[in-house]
């Protein structure tokens, strides 16, 4: 259930469904009784310390007032600072009194000067629509300030749950930065996305014991090999092998003074398995890549491209003679990436907009949420404000799988499904990491990989090299494009040969 994603209205629907046939106030109390095992886990050790509870005038605060109660059961000193406002549920008042009887402590405001075990972050919850304000906003930064582990109830507060946009924008407004989350009954995206990354930590799941009939149809979920193991699986190779069987691909692009591009993409692709790759250039080119000189250059104009997988947009450019040579790939029946400078020729020219949705053969485009916002006609704010939206609505315009990317980048069919994406880390935010990404995906398609399958593996891959190169001590910053190829390549043999298949 973990890997799931529900939005608000989703998770109001099966909370609503649990509820009814439930005790009063049961839900709360799985809830404060899952916080505080977690919260236990989280300070083991340093129980001497008192635990700091924030806890909202909401049901959120409800949740908080239960897990201090429960700490306080455990022998743990619990100091609660309630902003309460108005009369509050049966179930908030509930567990106030369970606080107080139970031994906690109640303050006015943040004990300056004490430290702390752990706080407890249980101000606003998923229902939030107006950005933190006033003493809220003052404690979302004295806790950032803090070098207080901070465990988030639900979402941290002042993210928006299902975009994962700081509520009010991050620019002028703030949230709660968790080093854990704790979030109930389903998994949210917001978590996983945008700044949600950022403030969330990480992340556990707790379905209060809610009953699987309750749940509604998940529309999007959390990328992981499992998504694309049976296409890992037939990733293995027979001794019986030639170069022929894993597709022959080429890369459109090359423009004067951006033939970078189109290397970074070609190298990505033989790198992760590509039988044979040629560099279709608008440009004069070298006559050969003096590091990888298996990749063959071929005059954009003159190259063959039938029969063979195509990346286009890598250093392309916005001439006629770039318009022209997409016009022309797009006309293919070939397997396609889409990325850079193709999509913002389509994004100015409705024939080739046209051109793209009237495609049967798989196509997958790779935005970043500039490119995807001229693709949309809006602005890049309006992207950023919900990626998972305009990911689906790019998916549905052009009939097209969608890889939207950033922090969480999201990847979505024409049918509306998403999935977002786990790995990767700021080494990413740097020149030529999207035409590796580009190359990654082709090369999957070329070996026969499905559109979504390829779409899937290649995010993960991507971000995965990533963070494979931070571990080891290269950046994040200072990471270099033509650093990828290698580490996603190395992965990419470790994951084919550690594959299992899925149970029927």
């Amino acid at each position: 259930m973990d890997k799931f994603l529900y939005t608000v209205d989703e998770i109001r629907a099966i909370e609503r469904a649990a509820t009814a046939a439930l005790p009063p106030g049961t839900l709360m109390e799985r809830a404060g009784q899952a916080a505080a095992r977690f919260a236990l886990e989280l300070i083991d050790g340093a129980r001497h310390q008192p635990v700091l509870v924030m806890a909202g005038p909401g049901n959120n605060g409800g949740d908080a007032l239960e897990v201090a109660a429960n700490l306080r059961e455990a022998g743990v000193d619990v100091t609660v600072l309630h902003l309460a406002a108005g009369t509050p549920s049966f179930e908030t008042a509930r567990a106030l009194q369970r606080a107080r009887d139970k031994g906690a402590r109640f303050v006015d405001e943040l004990p300056l000067g004490e430290r702390f075990a752990l706080a407890v972050d249980g101000l606003f919850g998923i229902g939030l629509t107006r950005p933190l304000e006033g003493g809220c906003r003052t404690l979302a930064h004295d806790l950032d300030r803090s070098s207080c582990p901070v465990l988030a109830l639900d979402v941290p507060s002042g993210l928006d749950a299902d975009t994962g946009n700081v509520v009010g924008g991050a620019t002028a407004h703030r949230a709660v930065v968790a080093t854990h989350t704790i979030t109930f009954i389903g998994n949210k995206p917001g978590l996983y996305t945008c700044d949600g990354r950022d403030h969330s930590g990480e992340v556990r799941v707790d379905t209060l014991g809610i009953e699987r009939q309750h749940f509604v149809p998940a529309h999007a979920q959390l990328n992981a090999p499992e998504l694309f193991a049976n296409d890992l699986l037939g990733s293995r190779r027979p001794q019986n092998s030639h170069k022929g069987s894993f597709g022959d691909l080429v890369v459109l692009g090359g423009a004067q003074g951006m033939a970078g591009a189109a290397i970074l993409a070609g190298r990505s692709a033989l790198f992760l398995g590509a039988g044979r790759v040629f560099v279709a250039a608008l440009a004069a080119l070298p006559p050969y890549d003096s590091i990888n000189p298996e990749l063959m250059f071929r005059d954009a104009a003159g190259c063959e491209l039938r029969a063979r997988t195509l990346v286009a947009g890598p250093g392309l450019g916005d001439q006629p003679d770039a318009a022209r040579l997409l016009t022309k790939a797009l006309d293919q029946g070939n397997a396609m990436v889409i990325d850079a400078d193709a999509l913002n020729l389509i994004a100015g020219t409705p024939d080739l907009q046209q051109r793209l949705t009237q495609r049967v053969a798989p196509t997958v485009l790779t935005p970043h949420p500039l490119e995807a916002a001229r693709l949309l006609g809006v602005t890049s704010a309006i992207v950023q404000a919900d990626r998972l939206e305009a990911a689906r609505e790019l998916a549905a315009r052009f009939d097209a799988t969608i890889v939207l990317k950033g922090s969480g980048t999201v990847i979505a069919t024409p049918g509306g499904d998403v999935v977002v994406n786990v790995t990767g880390n700021p080494g990413l935010a740097t020149a030529g990491t999207g035409d590796v990404l580009a190359g990654i995906c082709g090369a999957l398609l070329a070996q026969g990989w499905g559109e979504q399958q390829a779409a899937w593996c290649a995010a993960w891959l991507h971000g995965a090299a990533a963070d494979a190169l931070v571990y080891e001590g290269v950046g994040p910053i200072g990471l270099s494009a033509g650093e990828l190829p290698a580490a996603a390549r190395t992965l990419f043999n470790a994951m084919v040969s550690e594959a299992k298949p899925l149970p029927l």
